[in-house]
Protein backbone atom coordinates (compact mmCIF):
# COMPACT_ATOMS: atom_id res chain seq x y z
CA UNK A 1 0.00 0.00 0.00
CA UNK A 2 1.42 3.43 -0.94
CA UNK A 3 1.95 6.18 1.60
CA UNK A 4 -0.95 8.18 0.13
CA UNK A 5 -3.47 5.37 0.59
CA UNK A 6 -2.02 4.59 4.02
CA UNK A 7 -2.36 8.22 5.13
CA UNK A 8 -5.92 8.51 3.83
CA UNK A 9 -6.88 5.39 5.77
CA UNK A 10 -5.39 6.82 8.96
CA UNK A 11 -7.07 10.18 8.42
CA UNK A 12 -10.42 8.49 7.96
CA UNK A 13 -9.99 6.50 11.16
CA UNK A 14 -8.83 9.34 13.38
CA UNK A 15 -10.55 12.65 14.12
CA UNK A 16 -8.10 15.27 15.21
CA UNK A 17 -9.59 17.20 18.11
CA UNK A 18 -8.60 20.76 18.88
CA UNK A 19 -8.30 21.91 22.49
CA UNK A 20 -10.15 25.10 23.49
CA UNK A 21 -6.82 26.76 24.30
CA UNK A 22 -5.73 26.30 20.68
CA UNK A 23 -8.64 28.27 19.26
CA UNK A 24 -7.42 31.77 18.57
CA UNK A 25 -9.63 34.82 18.77
CA UNK A 26 -10.50 36.31 15.38
CA UNK A 27 -7.90 38.91 14.37
CA UNK A 28 -8.77 42.33 13.08
CA UNK A 29 -9.60 41.99 9.42
CA UNK A 30 -6.84 43.27 7.19
CA UNK A 31 -6.72 43.85 3.45
CA UNK A 32 -5.49 40.93 1.36
CA UNK A 33 -1.81 40.61 0.63
CA UNK A 34 -0.39 41.26 -2.79
CA UNK A 35 0.79 37.70 -3.44
CA UNK A 36 -1.74 34.89 -3.92
CA UNK A 37 -2.00 32.06 -1.43
CA UNK A 38 0.14 29.40 -3.06
CA UNK A 39 2.49 31.61 -5.06
CA UNK A 40 6.04 30.48 -5.76
CA UNK A 41 9.02 32.80 -5.12
CA UNK A 42 10.17 34.83 -8.09
CA UNK A 43 13.89 34.21 -7.58
CA UNK A 44 14.98 30.64 -8.29
CA UNK A 45 17.38 28.92 -5.94
CA UNK A 46 18.79 25.45 -5.56
CA UNK A 47 16.68 23.21 -3.29
CA UNK A 48 19.48 22.82 -0.74
CA UNK A 49 19.62 26.60 -0.33
CA UNK A 50 15.94 26.97 0.52
CA UNK A 51 14.70 26.82 4.13
CA UNK A 52 12.81 23.83 5.49
CA UNK A 53 9.21 24.38 6.61
CA UNK A 54 8.90 24.48 10.39
CA UNK A 55 8.27 21.00 11.76
CA UNK A 56 8.72 19.24 8.40
CA UNK A 57 11.06 16.26 7.88
CA UNK A 58 14.47 17.09 6.48
CA UNK A 59 14.91 14.10 4.16
CA UNK A 60 13.62 14.45 0.61
CA UNK A 61 10.96 11.75 0.75
CA UNK A 62 9.65 12.87 4.13
CA UNK A 63 9.59 16.53 3.06
CA UNK A 64 7.66 15.81 -0.15
CA UNK A 65 5.17 13.72 1.84
CA UNK A 66 4.76 16.58 4.33
CA UNK A 67 4.23 19.05 1.46
CA UNK A 68 1.57 16.76 -0.02
CA UNK A 69 -0.32 16.75 3.29
CA UNK A 70 -0.06 20.50 3.82
CA UNK A 71 -1.18 21.30 0.27
CA UNK A 72 -4.06 18.83 0.46
CA UNK A 73 -5.29 20.63 3.59
CA UNK A 74 -5.10 23.96 1.76
CA UNK A 75 -7.09 22.63 -1.19
CA UNK A 76 -9.61 20.99 1.10
CA UNK A 77 -10.61 24.38 2.57
CA UNK A 78 -11.27 26.03 -0.81
CA UNK A 79 -15.03 25.58 -0.95
CA UNK A 80 -15.52 26.69 2.64
CA UNK A 81 -13.48 29.89 2.49
CA UNK A 82 -14.07 31.08 -1.08
CA UNK A 83 -17.27 33.08 -0.34
CA UNK A 84 -15.50 34.89 2.50
CA UNK A 85 -12.42 35.45 0.34
CA UNK A 86 -14.66 37.01 -2.30
CA UNK A 87 -16.21 39.31 0.30
CA UNK A 88 -12.79 40.39 1.59
CA UNK A 89 -11.42 41.04 -1.90
CA UNK A 90 -14.50 43.07 -2.77
CA UNK A 91 -14.21 45.14 0.39
CA UNK A 92 -10.56 46.04 -0.23
CA UNK A 93 -10.28 46.90 -3.89
CA UNK A 94 -6.90 47.65 -5.43
CA UNK A 95 -6.85 50.50 -7.93
CA UNK A 96 -6.94 49.38 -11.54
CA UNK A 97 -7.79 45.74 -10.74
CA UNK A 98 -11.28 44.28 -10.93
CA UNK A 99 -12.74 41.73 -8.55
CA UNK A 100 -12.97 39.22 -11.40
CA UNK A 101 -9.23 39.57 -12.02
CA UNK A 102 -8.41 38.95 -8.38
CA UNK A 103 -10.65 35.90 -8.18
CA UNK A 104 -9.18 34.55 -11.43
CA UNK A 105 -5.80 34.59 -9.70
CA UNK A 106 -7.13 32.27 -6.99
CA UNK A 107 -8.50 29.94 -9.68
CA UNK A 108 -5.10 29.86 -11.37
CA UNK A 109 -3.44 29.00 -8.07
CA UNK A 110 -5.87 26.13 -7.59
CA UNK A 111 -4.74 24.65 -10.90
CA UNK A 112 -1.08 25.07 -9.94
CA UNK A 113 -1.74 23.46 -6.56
CA UNK A 114 -3.47 20.46 -8.13
CA UNK A 115 -0.54 20.05 -10.54
CA UNK A 116 1.85 20.13 -7.58
CA UNK A 117 -0.22 17.47 -5.81
CA UNK A 118 0.25 15.18 -8.82
CA UNK A 119 3.99 15.90 -8.83
CA UNK A 120 4.30 15.11 -5.12
CA UNK A 121 2.34 11.87 -5.54
CA UNK A 122 4.54 10.75 -8.45
CA UNK A 123 7.72 11.53 -6.55
CA UNK A 124 6.55 9.65 -3.45
CA UNK A 125 5.48 6.60 -5.43
CA UNK A 126 8.73 6.55 -7.44
CA UNK A 127 10.74 6.68 -4.21
CA UNK A 128 8.66 3.89 -2.65
CA UNK A 129 9.15 1.63 -5.67
CA UNK A 130 12.89 2.27 -5.85
CA UNK A 131 13.67 2.05 -2.13
CA UNK A 132 15.36 -1.13 -0.93
CA UNK A 133 13.27 -1.04 2.26
CA UNK A 134 9.57 -0.23 2.88
CA UNK A 135 9.15 3.50 3.52
CA UNK A 136 5.41 3.98 2.92
CA UNK A 137 4.51 4.08 6.63
CA UNK A 138 7.02 6.87 7.19
CA UNK A 139 5.54 8.72 4.23
CA UNK A 140 2.01 8.33 5.57
CA UNK A 141 3.07 9.78 8.92
CA UNK A 142 4.64 12.79 7.15
CA UNK A 143 1.45 13.33 5.09
CA UNK A 144 -0.58 13.41 8.29
CA UNK A 145 1.87 15.80 9.92
CA UNK A 146 1.63 18.20 6.99
CA UNK A 147 -2.15 18.08 6.91
CA UNK A 148 -2.26 18.63 10.68
CA UNK A 149 -1.08 22.21 10.11
CA UNK A 150 -4.72 22.90 9.15
CA UNK A 151 -6.21 20.80 11.97
CA UNK A 152 -7.51 23.79 13.93
CA UNK A 153 -9.53 25.21 11.04
CA UNK A 154 -12.73 23.42 12.05
CA UNK A 155 -12.78 25.22 15.40
CA UNK A 156 -12.10 28.71 14.02
CA UNK A 157 -14.53 31.20 12.46
CA UNK A 158 -14.63 31.08 8.68
CA UNK A 159 -13.46 34.70 8.51
CA UNK A 160 -10.28 33.82 10.41
CA UNK A 161 -9.66 30.69 8.35
CA UNK A 162 -10.19 32.64 5.11
CA UNK A 163 -7.56 35.23 6.06
CA UNK A 164 -5.07 32.50 6.97
CA UNK A 165 -5.88 30.66 3.75
CA UNK A 166 -5.31 33.80 1.66
CA UNK A 167 -1.93 34.42 3.30
CA UNK A 168 -0.65 30.84 3.12
CA UNK A 169 2.06 29.93 0.62
CA UNK A 170 3.41 26.55 -0.37
CA UNK A 171 6.95 26.36 1.08
CA UNK A 172 9.46 27.14 -1.65
CA UNK A 173 11.46 23.97 -1.03
CA UNK A 174 8.55 21.60 -1.80
CA UNK A 175 8.36 21.68 -5.60
CA UNK A 176 12.08 21.53 -6.53
CA UNK A 177 12.67 18.80 -3.96
CA UNK A 178 9.84 16.73 -5.43
CA UNK A 179 11.20 17.18 -8.95
CA UNK A 180 14.69 16.10 -7.86
CA UNK A 181 13.33 13.15 -5.87
CA UNK A 182 11.26 11.84 -8.79
CA UNK A 183 14.16 12.16 -11.23
CA UNK A 184 16.67 10.50 -8.91
CA UNK A 185 14.34 7.63 -8.03
CA UNK A 186 13.60 6.84 -11.68
CA UNK A 187 17.25 6.99 -12.73
CA UNK A 188 18.73 4.94 -9.91
CA UNK A 189 16.01 2.31 -9.60
CA UNK A 190 16.65 -0.24 -6.87
CA UNK A 191 19.99 1.38 -6.01
CA UNK A 192 18.09 4.47 -4.89
CA UNK A 193 18.10 5.46 -1.23
CA UNK A 194 15.34 7.79 -0.06
CA UNK A 195 17.83 10.03 1.76
CA UNK A 196 17.09 8.10 4.96
CA UNK A 197 19.09 8.57 8.17
CA UNK A 198 21.85 5.96 8.35
CA UNK A 199 21.26 3.10 10.75
CA UNK A 200 23.33 3.20 13.94
CA UNK A 201 26.12 0.58 14.11
CA UNK A 202 25.49 -2.42 16.32
CA UNK A 203 27.01 -2.45 19.80
CA UNK A 204 30.03 -4.76 20.45
CA UNK A 205 27.82 -7.05 22.54
CA UNK A 206 25.26 -7.34 19.73
CA UNK A 207 27.99 -7.94 17.14
CA UNK A 208 29.51 -10.70 19.30
CA UNK A 209 26.12 -12.34 19.71
CA UNK A 210 25.57 -12.26 15.95
CA UNK A 211 28.99 -13.85 15.34
CA UNK A 212 28.28 -16.61 17.85
CA UNK A 213 24.87 -17.24 16.27
CA UNK A 214 26.44 -17.44 12.82
CA UNK A 215 29.14 -19.85 14.03
CA UNK A 216 26.70 -22.19 15.77
CA UNK A 217 25.20 -23.70 12.58
CA UNK A 218 28.69 -24.36 11.20
CA UNK A 219 29.62 -26.41 14.27
CA UNK A 220 26.40 -28.36 14.04
CA UNK A 221 26.87 -29.03 10.34
CA UNK A 222 30.45 -30.21 10.92
CA UNK A 223 29.21 -32.63 13.52
CA UNK A 224 26.56 -33.87 11.15
CA UNK A 225 29.08 -34.40 8.36
CA UNK A 226 31.40 -36.52 10.59
CA UNK A 227 29.17 -38.98 12.40
CA UNK A 228 30.62 -41.16 15.16
CA UNK A 229 31.49 -44.62 13.72
CA UNK A 230 29.40 -47.49 15.01
CA UNK A 231 31.17 -50.01 17.30
CA UNK A 232 32.56 -53.11 15.57
CA UNK A 233 30.68 -56.36 16.19
CA UNK A 234 32.14 -59.89 16.10
CA UNK A 235 30.12 -62.19 13.84
CA UNK A 236 28.68 -65.19 15.73
CA UNK A 237 30.41 -68.57 15.30
CA UNK A 238 28.52 -71.05 13.10
CA UNK A 239 26.70 -73.85 14.93
CA UNK A 240 28.32 -77.31 14.57
CA UNK A 241 26.76 -79.63 12.00
CA UNK A 242 25.26 -82.70 13.68
CA UNK A 243 26.52 -85.99 12.08
CA UNK A 244 24.19 -89.02 11.68
CA UNK A 245 24.69 -92.00 14.11
CA UNK A 246 26.86 -94.95 12.93
CA UNK A 247 25.60 -98.62 12.97
CA UNK A 248 27.68 -101.29 14.73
Amino acid sequence: MSALLFALALLAAQDQAVAPSEVASPPVEAPPTESPAAAEPAAEARPEELPFPVGAPTDDYGLVSWCYGALSGYLGLHDRVLPEVTRIENAYRKPGVTLAQDMATYADMQEISRANMKLFARAMEAAERASLQPINTRGAAAVQKGRASWAGADALPTRTVAQQWMGWALPARCTPTAEALETRAKLMGTAFKANEPEAEPASPEAASALENAAAAPETSSSSAESPTPAPETTPPEPAPVESPPTHS
